[in-house]
């Protein structure tokens, strides 16, 4: 079997439909990070294990949650918002059963859900994410506003079937105060030079997740991000394929670089005063 952990924090929106989609399992942990509205309730209600830490990081977050008492050897992470599919759990359960799975870590496709609609095209699926794991391999670091395996690509395995990602449950507001704060995060991660190991060549290897870190690493130096990334996801993606839901995520995804291009400027910019300020001293 396999256990499950779960990122809250308020989320009595999306919590019954997470938990509902992993009643396979019966080992559940919620690691709360100071909820005020029911989502406590909600998990003891479905007989949840709970524990809490102040957020501080999502590695961090689920770095704590694999030194708790797991009963199983194999773990999967989710937020709250997002939801197993049947396919995707026959792939887990049928791995967690094999004597032998060839691989210590898995990424799991993520399908990205807006007004009601998959965004096969403009949500860039598959996006990966390392999510699935044998509970002694499970672990994670700080990168940009999430987190990434600790593995070298050799030693991760993909899935087939995704999870679906309802990142859109809380209202369009939320996604923005959200992505607020990860434009600020994405920006100091650009000026410490946080994509310094991926050249170009990159661009070419058979991993599509290593394409799209490349991808992002390289889009990172150009002029006209914003506009670059509308283009990007609408046209050469074929986010118009999405319909309505497509073009309008397309325009998010351009204010959003937008965001990160202005923390970059006042970054820059407040690190070359302070410079100026200490030459003069």
């Amino acid at each position: 079997m396999i256990s499950i952990v779960v990122l809250t924090h308020n989320e009595e929106a999306n919590l019954p439909r997470c938990l509902a989609s992993v009643v396979f399992s019966d080992d559940i942990w919620i690691v709360d990070s100071g909820s005020t509205d029911r989502t406590l309730e909600l998990a003891q209600a479905a007989g949840a294990h709970v524990v809490a830490r102040a957020f501080d990081s999502f590695a961090a977050q689920r770095n704590f949650a694999m030194v708790q008492d797991l009963r199983h050897g194999w773990v999967l992470h989710l937020d709250a918002d997002e939801v197993v599919t049947p396919e995707l759990q026959a792939e887990l359960l049928a791995l967690a059963s094999a004597n032998a799975a060839p691989y210590p870590v898995y990424k799991v496709p993520s399908r990205l859900i807006f007004m009601g609609r998959w965004l096969r095209h403009a949500g860039m699926y598959p996006a990966y994410q390392v999510r699935f794991g044998r509970a002694d391999a499970l672990r994670f670091v700080d990168h940009g506003h999430g987190q990434r395996e600790i593995q070298d690509a050799s030693q991760v395995g993909t899935l087939q079937a995704p999870l679906d990602h309802h990142n859109f449950s809380k209202g369009i507001n939320d996604w923005f105060q959200r992505h607020l704060r990860y434009a600020r995060l994405e920006a100091s991660e650009v000026l410490n030079g946080g994509h310094a190991d991926v050249g170009p060549t990159k661009l070419f290897s058979s991993d599509p997740t290593v394409r799209r870190r490349t991808l992002k690493a390289l889009a990172a130096r150009l002029p006209a991000r914003p506009l670059l990334r509308f283009l990007y996801s609408y046209i050469v993606r074929g986010g118009f394929l999405d319909g309505r839901p497509g073009y309008h995520y397309s325009r998010m995804l351009a204010i959003y670089q937008y965001l990160i291009d202005l923390n970059l400027l006042e970054l820059t910019t407040n690190m070359t005063n302070k410079n100026k300020t200490r030459s003069r001293l």
